[in-house]
């Protein structure tokens, strides 16, 4: 599976320069590529990445969370999140399970990986339970 080169600039512009709080990636089958599907905006929160993801198909997403530990440092984790939905067809979950860790070596910089299949497996309190 290739990786466009979109899909790594983008990442390098929201880890080196907070251009934006998420990326939402998708594969595009008939080329078989990782793809850009949308960029949400540093403003935009985790509900925004969320509603983002489509509720019967795979995709990928990265997720830059700003946080404040208990001694009240203010801090940043990347996430890379694996969104396979129970309802989505057995060719996509297997095409993007089979192509994730080939596809998150290209993202140098990401520094939590969740999977889920559901909207409950991926709350804001499970991201920020995994950031601290």
């Amino acid at each position: 599976m290739a990786v466009s080169d979109e899909c790594k600039l983008k990442f390098l512009e929201l880890k080196a320069k907070r251009s934006f709080r998420f990326i939402v990636f998708r594969i595009e089958e008939k080329i078989q590529q990782v793809m850009v599907e949308k960029l949400g905006q540093p403003e935009q929160s985790y509900d925004d990445l969320t509603a983002s993801l489509p509720p019967d198909d795979c995709r990928y997403a990265v997720f830059d969370l700003d946080f404040i530990t208990e001694e009240k440092c203010q801090k940043s984790k990347i996430f890379f999140i694996s969104w396979s939905p129970d309802t989505s067809r057995v060719r996509n979950k297997m095409l993007y399970a089979s192509s994730k860790h080939r596809f998150k070596r290209e993202l140098d910089g990401v520094q939590v990986e969740l999977q889920a299949t559901d909207p409950s497996e991926m709350s804001f309190d499970i991201i920020k339970g995994r950031a601290l």
